[in-house]
């Protein structure tokens, strides 16, 4: 820089003086800093005109530099000046004159700079603005502003990123501040600059004063959870934080590598002074210098900042925000809440500081992710010690107790649209034994205790509750009030499925989104999160181990969830499910069902079954006993986990007890042990009968597993009972003893196969001698096992069990086995059997008893039968069966299907030795073939069928048939000889050989062998037999030849012969011959058959003489032609064949071939060739032409260009070749070449086109530029021609054209989107909708042809915003109200925002409606039950174009309510406004009352405390009318007395103390009254009812003794006894009348239902008979409205008449109007007005052509806009400039009511005969300013009379007008063409148009009609329908029986009353319950408004009874 300082002056570059003109003025500030002496100099040097060197020279002048120094000239930033940037300086840029680059400062200096806001400030300004907060403190988001700047200025840093922040509280050292420093980048002076301007954004601001040193904004590589530290984002957040914080901000910074420090100071005192003075607002200074230098701290208020900047020594780089003027109440929250701030920070960022996996405690890895980042924070006040927190060691923000009560997370992730992603994770915090481990704000106020119900094992809290599941993150920091309640697939389903509902509840989520996605600007809510995320095209994947799955997220999801809930729940699992039950020993009906019934439950480890023992625990006493199941209450199907149940045990031992006992799970002891609680049931079973003993009196004892012959004697027995010591028994023990007697009953069991069968049954009682005794028995005969049951028994009920106690019993098992065999059955035999195949005898033996029995070894059977041959060979035993094997028969069988036959078999020694076996005997398997005739040798001929009979026989001859018996016969002896094969499978014999045999060629006698066998069985022998085979006379062959005289032509078969083309070949003849080539003689049989294939009829006479009819040669040659001569009969088909080829004639005519298309473009060469050739006259080719013809070739045409003609031979084609075809420019059509060569000429048509397309024109284009509204369409389609250079239309349909808008905001929907031309080059495109911001675009045509463009026309384009368009509800109302509960709301006016922001007028008050709900919604809709309230009618003062919803009544309860407004627009489109949250706030307060109505005490004045005392625990609170607590300010007591509760005067109970008042506190609206007691023996009347009166006493309240005081009546006795019985029925008493106020709440509700039914129905019922009325008066017959579709019907006909009558032709106008979508244009005069009669139509359209096309608008703005728009070119007239008098003064001719001459034409004002359809009173005023007074008359005398006569009477007259087209003008003149109106055909449409017909708006007169009609019917039905439900509700037996019940009840009351002596009931302590009791059936509890005095209460939007529910319609 030194060097380019020291430039000579002849070195300096010139310049002319007209280089210097255009140079933009600028001047510089600049500091001489060279010297180090605390000095600087600062000069303003202009150098406007310089270039840099003259800027040099100009420097050195201007400090006095010598030649010979150098210097260095810098920006602030340290940026050298030189050539580039010296041009790049701008006007008022600051530089320091230094010696050398790195000189330091040794003064400061300042820089000014300019701050304007950014115009983003604008165009942003719909955003949400800061601290827009949702009831929390905003200050810690502040905060966290700061840290988003601080993050992002070290996110480039290597090393540790500090962000330190210190709350500087201390006095001492000046007024409270805050300081924000890190170790970031620094800023730059420019980036300092650009950090003070508002809305400047890191896309738009510049880091530099040079182009040159831009750097722009790079989005960073996307990381895990978006944790790129780019969360500086919108230029806003900082500045609106600091003045959040405070006063006044000064910024501190040094950039990396930078000598000096930049600061920069802003103030809101500064800024005000800066306002007063008038200064400019946006400018200031930048103070640059060197580090650790604060000598410009003066000021005693900030002393912290010496210590501070001498912190800056050292630093590379910093940044450090000093905030000033903190607010106080900042300071007293900062103080105050310390760790609840600081934890709310640490939540904020808590990925940034722990990294991405959060800080999970329970993990023993070291979580790196987040230690390069150190936020500390500090607080320093004076004599204190200073407070420190690093974010890192904060342990309880939620995250972290998020991370560490969960046990398992789900990994998603999130696509949305391009580039925006959501990585998400869900938590699973499970539940463990008897807690929900869902983390709870450890600071948020805790809810109040629920007292412990001893039936519940376990507290079930709620988990997440209604919390949403995910909280949101932004680039890794979260963004505080967003949150997304749930996703589809993550939701509870509405159906039970496999995972429990609660499941759903302990679940939390984090969604972490990267910058694709719009926060608001101070980063407090996301603009569109949710609503994009549950957009149809987010795509969600499931992401494992890093890695994104593609899988369906839902099924995924309820796996995982499944997963964590069976892993991780520690809930009690009840197993073992075993159906539903219902228990009716429970009370509560709505309780006794469903009981799900389980085996077993597992709890904290441990497992209970049914038939375990187990010992209760809180019982008394306590129990001993059997589980018998578990039950819980609920539907359920299967094993479940759940909180808690019941379980069912008998109590042990059941012989004592028999009882079965429910208690809760709970109170099982789970520390009992086993062997304890069996030994206490041992204990009481000793006693119990244990065991019998049996004894054998004769000594035939059976033992155990006997076996004994079949009848066997059995017994005697004796039997003994014994219990368990010993003792014999005879009764059980006990106290019931004597009729529990024992008895013995024996029962012996078979085991039969079928089953168990009882053979002996005997019951034994006790007998004197013998205890029990049982004879002998001896009739077990039958086999098998055997059991003897002795079992004890009751005598009661012969009952086996006493108390499930099994009684003793004994068993012994025996057998009985079979005897000797005495006889036997023949088993049975499957027959049929074969001749000699062997088969088995089965016989069955057995004993006497029929026991089957097994046979001896030595019996041999005897087999007989008389006519068959019989042998076996042996035998065999099988148990009880004896099997005669192998037997065989022999003889003769005559048929295959068999034969029966008698076989007797004998066993020799047995009773019945003989039995008969019938068995069926079929012939043998095949033995032998046999083939007839026997002969051994036949002679046939040739062709003729042989035939031979084959047979199949088994052993004994017998003909026997067997599955696939084929018999096969072989030729032998000749080739190709066929083989023949029968079936015997079914008849054992078949036929073979019975078609032709026939052998070609043969010529002689041949012999052949025919060998019969059957493949299948081989053991069967061959059978051969000869045949001698003779020729055949069947014809063999056919032979053709030709005869001409004598010469013969042989022609052979297939031969090939040339012949002249279009010849016939005659003289053809053929002869036939046999096998034995002999001569057949041709008969006429023989001649039928012959067939020739070039002729289908033949002269069969000829062919019997051997002629074939003449060959006809085709006219083509070269094209072979196929001949055949066939013979046919039904032994043979023989066949001779030939084949022409047909040669060309002699030399004809020229023939021309193309070679390409007859078209060619203009200026262009046909394509191809033309080939030419002589043909004969068939066409044939000849060879005439040769290569010499081709000089005395010709070609011509009119119009030939011959440049590019080209004639040639085609040597291997042998052809002419002409090509290079081409015409001149010219018309097309159609052009015809001559082609000529000697004799021979040849013409062929070429049809010339249209050159190459090379532009594109618009036809009929419409005026330019053209208006529309966005989202509409142009019905007008717009069509393109295509043109050549030479302006031919041109219709080549390759060329595409296609219609592209200018600019990417211009959103077309078109059709096509492109298209090829039609064959006349035409295209039209039409537009459908066009959508675009406001502003003109353009439409380009373009077209393609060969990959090259055609550029064509640009239509303009302007698009205009809709004014009817709603896209924003505007929503305005007091934020300064209050809301008392029960009150009225503020008025809430809203304003439908059109397109062009303005508000909407003429909709519907009907489409809008305001709805509100409980609570603060989480969504951008409100729940179902919101309430829905319609607006009121506006004031006269008010505004038209508002909807005012006033009136509205407060909900009654307090708390928060989200009101928002809905516009329905469409059937299923609706447009939203935002929500406001309103906090409904307690009414005055007004009594004194508890939570609940207490119970009616009942006292006596004994000794015992607890019967005196009257209250134990009571909190009482100040209660506004509508029981919300309201008195949270008042202080003072309450005073509690006795009173009567008559009004005489009585004895009066004291106190304890012997007091008559009680005093107790009230703090904050609220007193507990505890232990309030009479005294002992006190005065009182006994059976008297007192009243306990509890008065508030409020000092110093305004509201005095209006708090009305709560009473309690009770009872007062003078015995204990008496007062027993009093409090039993006090406590009925007081069910009762709860139980009255329900049922009367139940029928009032009802009631007053049918009472506003009743009204509706009454008000229906008269609008139908209304509307009857109007219709009969329309002339429409109500008789045939009976249904609605017959209404439909009618309204259908009515609509199709209406549209027929639009669609008549009527005058139009035709002027387009492209204006009128402008809200504030009425549009163009034409348009504006209608005129009935065509002859005035025309005169008046005429007279106003001027001004027909003059576009009306009601502001100067707006024409204005017109008027730019067009160039001018537009006329516009604005109505605010127009001025026009309203005057309904008569006709010129008429004075006071008098005619002053009688007038003739029928003079009448032509204002006056026009029609306005719409803005009538604008109308008036267009045309009363265009037209004036001109009148109309018929005739042009009639005008001239008329004329004449106000002249005369000295009257001005008007223009006058005639219905035949002449004008009068105002000064009397008429005549010539200027004052004669044309043919109105000759205006060109611009006229005013016709109106419809009266019977148009009839027909719609009559569709509103129908239409009410149709409404009112429907309604009325639907209330009458609604009113009769209900009326039959009420008479239902249910609400009988509830009015039965009520009644009842009343009577229990009143004798309940009188038994106490108490007066009935008061309304005052019944008010609280029955307003509960109401309040339960409002979902909302919102009343949508009060009824005013006088009228009916308005229908609720929903009435919940018990029984149903039931919608009703708000009228």
């Amino acid at each position: 820089m030194a060097d380019s300082c020291t430039l000579s002056i002849a070195g300096l570059v010139e310049k002319g003086p007209d280089e210097t003109e255009n140079l933009i003025p600028k001047k510089v500030i600049i500091f001489d800093c060279r010297l180090e002496n605390n000095t600087t100099t600062e000069k303003v040097l202009d150098v406007q005109a310089m270039d840099f060197n003259e800027f040099l020279v100009a420097i050195r002048k201007e400090f006095s530099i010598s030649s010979d120094e150098t210097f260095v000239l810098s920006t602030t930033d340290r940026r050298e000046i030189n050539v580039d940037r010296f041009e790049e300086l701008n006007d008022g840029n600051t530089l320091h004159l230094l010696q050398s680059i790195d000189q330091a400062l040794s003064v400061s200096t300042k820089e000014r700079i300019l701050f304007l806001p950014h115009y983003d400030t604008l165009i942003k300004s719909g955003m949400y603005e800061y601290y827009a907060s949702e009831g929390q403190n905003s200050l810690p988001y502040a905060f966290a502003e700061l840290i988003d700047n601080s993050l992002s200025a070290t996110s480039n840093n290597d090393g540790i990123r500090i962000i330190d922040i210190r709350l500087m509280f201390d006095d001492s050292q000046g007024k409270p501040a805050v300081v924000i420093l890190d170790n970031g980048c620094g800023m730059t002076s420019k980036q300092l600059n650009n950090w003070a301007v508002y809305r400047l954004s890191k896309f738009t601001r510049e880091s530099s004063e040079f182009k040159s040193d831009h750097t722009g904004y790079v989005r960073p590589a996307p990381v895990p959870r978006s944790l790129n530290s780019d969360i500086s984002y919108f230029g806003v957040g900082g500045k609106q934080a600091v003045f959040y914080i405070g006063q006044s901000t000064r910024m501190i910074t040094k950039p990396a590598g930078s000598m000096d420090v930049h600061e920069l100071l802003l103030s809101k005192e500064e800024f005000e002074k800066k306002e007063k003075n008038k200064e400019d607002i946006y400018k200031g200074f930048i103070l640059n210098r060197k580090p650790g230098d604060s000598s410009h701290i003066t000021n005693e208020d900030e002393r912290f900042l010496h210590s501070l900047i001498s912190e800056e020594m050292g630093k590379d780089q910093f940044t450090a925000v000093v905030v000033t003027g903190v607010l106080p109440e900042h300071i007293l929250f900062l103080k105050t809440n310390f760790h609840l701030w600081t934890r709310e920070l640490a939540h904020v960022y808590h990925y940034y500081v722990h990294g991405i996996h959060g800080n999970d405690m329970k993990s023993s890895k070291i979580n790196t992710d987040g230690s390069k980042i150190d936020i500390q924070i500090s607080s320093l006040e004076k004599l204190r010690i200073p407070r420190t927190v690093n974010l890192r060691d904060i342990n309880n923000d939620m995250q972290t107790l998020y991370i560490n009560t969960s046990v398992d997370a789900f990994e998603f992730k999130a696509h949305v649209e391009e580039e925006g992603i959501v990585e998400g994770i869900i938590r699973y915090h499970p539940f463990l034994y008897d807690k929900e481990t869902y983390p709870q704000d450890p600071y948020a106020i805790p809810a109040s205790p629920v007292e412990d119900d001893e039936d519940c094992a376990i507290i079930n809290q709620e988990g997440r509750g209604k919390k949403p599941i995910f909280e949101c993150f932004w680039n890794g920091r979260l963004i505080p009030y967003t949150t997304v309640a749930e996703f589809d697939w993550c939701a509870q389903p509405k159906k039970s499925g496999p995972v429990p509902a609660e499941c759903f509840s302990r679940i939390s989520g984090v969604l972490f989104s990267n910058d694709k996605f719009q926060v608001s600007t101070n980063k407090l809510t996301f603009m569109d999160l949710e609503l994009q995320l549950k957009g149809k095209e987010t795509i969600f994947t499931r992401v494992v181990n890093g890695q994104e799955q593609r899988v369906k997220i839902h099924k995924e999801f309820t796996q995982w969830l499944k997963d964590c809930h069976e892993k991780w729940d520690k809930q009690i699992k009840f197993s073992g499910f075993n159906g539903i039950m219902t228990r009716t020993d429970i009370a509560t009906k709505k309780m006794q069902s469903p009981w799900a019934k389980f085996t077993s439950i597992e709890w904290d480890g441990k497992m209970y079954k049914a038939g375990q023992h187990v010992k209760s625990t809180r019982t008394h006493p306590i129990l001993y006993g059997t589980i018998v199941q578990f039950l819980l209450y609920g539907d359920h199907d299967g094993d479940v986990h759940s909180t808690g149940g019941q379980v069912q045990i008998t109590l042990e031992p059941k012989a004592i007890y028999g009882e079965v006992r429910t208690i809760p799970i709970s109170k099982i002891d789970r520390g009992a042990n086993l062997a304890s609680i069996r030994k206490c049931i041992d204990y009481e079973l000793a006693k119990l009968p244990d065991r019998l003993k049996v004894t054998w009196p004769e000594g035939n004892e059976w033992t155990q597993k006997e076996v004994r012959p079949a009848g066997t004697p059995f017994g005697p027995i004796h039997v003994e009972i014994l219990n368990k010591k010993g003792e014999l028994m005879a009764k059980m023990p006990g106290a019931n003893s004597a009729s529990k007697k024992l008895l013995i009953e024996l029962k012996v069991i078979w085991q039969s196969p079928n089953g168990d069968v009882v053979t002996n049954s005997h019951v034994c009682q006790h007998g004197g001698k013998w205890s029990y005794w049982f004879k002998t028995m001896e009739n077990l005969s039958k086999l098998g096992k055997y059991t003897l049951y002795l079992q004890t028994l009751l005598n009661e009920n012969n009952a086996s069990t006493c108390s499930g106690v099994q009684l003793p019993s004994w068993k012994l098992e025996f057998s009985i086995c079979e005897g000797y065999p005495v006889k036997f059955v023949v088993g049975a035999v499957f027959t049929p059997f074969r001749v000699g195949e062997p088969f088995n005898i089965s016989l069955e033996l057995m004993d006497g008893f029929g026991n089957p029995s097994q046979p001896p070894p030595d019996l041999k059977p005897v087999l007989e039968c008389s006519a068959l041959q019989l042998s076996y060979e042996g035998t065999e035993a099988n148990g009880s069966t004896l099997v005669i094997k192998d037997v065989k028969a022999k003889g003769p069988v005559k048929s295959c299907l068999g034969k029966a036959f008698n076989v007797k078999i004998t066993l020799p020694g047995f009773i019945r030795s003989s039995q008969m076996l019938k068995i069926n005997l079929l012939p043998g398997h095949p033995h032998s073939l046999r083939v007839k005739p026997d002969s051994e040798e036949i002679s046939v001929e040739n062709g003729t069928a042989p035939m031979f009979q084959v047979e199949v026989q088994d052993e004994a001859g017998n003909i026997t048939a067997h599955p696939k018996l084929i018999v096969r016969c072989q030729l032998q002896g000749a080739p190709n000889l066929p083989i023949a094969a029968v079936d015997c499978s079914n008849t054992g014999t078949g036929q073979l050989l019975d078609k032709q045999l026939y052998i070609k060629n043969i010529k002689k006698e041949e012999t052949i062998v025919a060998k019969f066998d059957i493949p299948s069985l081989e053991n069967i022998q061959a059978v051969e037999r000869m045949m001698r085979i003779t020729p055949s006379c069947w014809v063999a062959r056919l032979e053709i030849f030709s005869q001409e005289d004598n010469n013969v032509m042989a022609i052979g078969d297939k031969e090939k012969i040339e012949w002249t083309a279009g010849d016939i070949l005659k003289n053809l003849h053929f002869r036939l011959f046999d096998e034995g080539n002999r001569n057949v003689p041709i008969t006429a049989c023989l001649a039928n058959k012959i067939k020739v294939n070039w002729k289908a009829d033949v002269n069969i006479e000829k062919l019997q003489q051997g002629k074939l009819p003449d060959v006809p040669i085709s006219n083509l040659a070269k094209d072979e032609h196929f001949y055949q001569v066939s013979f046919q009969d039904e032994n043979v088909s023989v066949e001779c064949s030939f084949t022409i080829t047909p040669r060309p004639d002699e030399p004809k005519r020229m023939k021309a071939t193309l070679q390409c298309g007859t078209c060619v473009g203009m200026g262009e060469v046909l394509t191809g060739e033309i080939y030419l050739d002589v043909v004969d006259q068939y066409g044939n080719k000849t060879p005439t032409l040769t290569s010499a013809c081709v000089n005395s070739f010709g070609v011509s045409a009119e119009g030939l260009d011959k440049s590019s003609l080209s004639i040639s031979w085609q040597e291997n084609l042998e052809v002419i070749v002409v090509k290079g075809i081409k015409f001149f420019p010219g018309a097309p059509g159609t052009k015809e070449l001559c082609f000529a060569w000697r004799d021979f000429v040849e013409y062929v048509r070429i049809n010339l086109m249209a050159g190459p397309p090379v532009k594109l024109h618009l036809l009929d284009g419409p005026e330019q530029p053209l208006q529309i509204i966005s989202g509409n369409g142009i019905e007008r389609p717009f069509t393109v021609q295509l043109h050549d250079e030479w302006g031919n239309p041109s219709p080549d349909q390759r060329v595409i054209i296609s219609l592209k808008p200018s600019a990417a905001e211009l959103k077309l929907k078109y059709s096509p989107a492109s298209q090829p031309v039609d064959a006349d080059g035409n295209a039209s495109f039409t537009m459908s909708q066009v959508m675009a911001p406001k502003g003109e675009y353009g439409l380009e045509f373009k077209a393609s042809f060969n990959k090259k463009a055609i550029q064509g026309p640009v239509l303009k384009l302007k698009v205009v915003p809709d004014p009817n368009k709603p896209v924003k509800l505007s929503v305005s109302y007091d934020t300064n109200s209050v809301f008392p509960a029960g009150g009225f709301l503020t008025v809430f006016a809203v304003t439908v925002m059109s397109e062009d922001g303005s508000a909407i007028k003429n909709l519907n008050p009907a489409s809008i409606s305001m709805l509100m709900w409980k609570g603060e919604s989480s969504g951008p809709r409100p729940p179902a039950g919101a309430a829905t309230l319609k607006c009121s009618k506006p004031k006269d003062t008010e505004k038209h174009d508002c909807f005012y919803f006033r009136d509205k009544i407060i909900p009654d309860r307090v708390g928060k309510y989200t009101i928002q407004f809905v516009l329905c627009i469409e059937k299923n489109k609706c447009l939203w406004s935002h929500q406001y949250v309103i906090n409904v706030v307690p009414n005055d307060p007004v009594k004194l009352m508890p939570d609940s109505q207490p119970p009616t005490p009942v006292v006596s004045n004994i000794h015992a405390i607890t019967s005196r005392t009257l209250v134990e625990s009571l909190p009482l609170k100040i209660m506004d009318e509508y029981n919300n607590p309201a008195g949270t300010d008042l202080e003072g007591e309450v005073l509690v007395c006795i009173r009567s509760s008559s009004s005489s005067e009585e004895e009066l109970p004291l106190f304890e103390g012997k007091t008559k008042t009680m005093h107790f506190t009230l703090s904050k609206g609220s007193a507990h009254i505890t232990n309030l007691a009479v005294m002992e023996n006190c005065p009182g009347i006994d059976g008297t009812e007192y009243i306990l009166q509890f008065n508030p006493v409020v000092p110093g309240s305004r509201l005095g003794d209006s708090l009305r005081p709560f009473e309690l009546p009770f009872l007062f006795y003078n015995d204990a006894k008496n007062q027993q019985q009093m409090a039993a029925l006090t406590k009925k008493k007081d069910r009762l009348s709860q139980s009255l106020v329900a049922y009367k709440s139940l029928f009032d509700t009802n009631n007053q239902l049918i009472s506003e039914l009743r009204d509706q129905l009454q008000d229906a019922t008269s609008k139908e008979s209304h509307l009857k009325s109007e219709l009969r008066k329309n002339q429409i017959s109500i008789t045939q409205l009976g249904t609605m579709e017959a209404i439909d019907a009618l309204i259908r006909e009515k609509a199709a008449e209406q549209e027929r009558i639009r669609r008549q032709p009527r005058r139009a106008c035709t002027i387009p109007d492209v204006f009128k979508s402008n809200p504030d244009v009425l549009g163009k005069v034409a348009h504006l007005a209608q005129v009935e009669d065509n002859d005035a139509a025309r005169v008046i359209s005429w007279h106003l052509s001027g001004d027909m096309d003059c576009v009306v608008t009601l502001t100067t703005a707006a024409a204005r806009q017109i008027y730019d728009d067009t160039q001018g070119r537009q006329q516009v007239m604005p109505l605010d400039s127009v001025f026009w008098r309203s005057s309904d003064r008569p006709l010129p001719h008429i004075r006071n009511g008098l005619s002053s001459f009688p007038p003739v034409g029928n003079p009448i004002f032509v204002r006056d005969l026009l029609i306005f359809p719409e803005h009538a009173d604008s109308c008036r005023i267009v045309f009363g300013n265009l037209l004036g007074d001109t009148i109309l008359v018929d005739t042009l005398d009639a005008a001239n009379h008329y004329r004449k006569g106000v002249v005369q009477s000295k009257m001005q007259c008007p223009t006058l007008l005639t219905r035949q087209g002449e004008r009068v003008r105002s000064n009397g003149k008429f005549g010539g063409l200027q004052n004669k109106a044309p043919a109105i055909e000759k205006l060109r449409g611009q006229v005013f148009g016709a109106p419809l017909s009266d019977q148009y708006y009839k027909f719609s007169t009559q569709i509103d009609l129908l239409q009410q009609y149709r409404v009112a019917m429907v309604k009325c039905r639907q209330v009458r329908e609604d009113y009769d439900m209900h009326m039959e509700y009420m008479k239902s037996p249910e609400m009988l029986e509830k009015e039965g019940e009520m009644k009842a009840q009343e009577l229990q009351l009143k004798d309940i009353e009188l038994k106490l002596g108490m007066t009935p009931a008061r309304k005052s302590n019944t008010s609280a319950l029955k307003r509960t009791v109401a309040q339960s059936g409002e979902p909302s509890g919102i009343t949508p408004k009060r009824a005013r005095r006088g009228e009916r209460t308005p229908p609720l939007e929903s009435t919940v009874t018990s029984g149903r529910v039931r919608r009703n319609r708000m009228s």
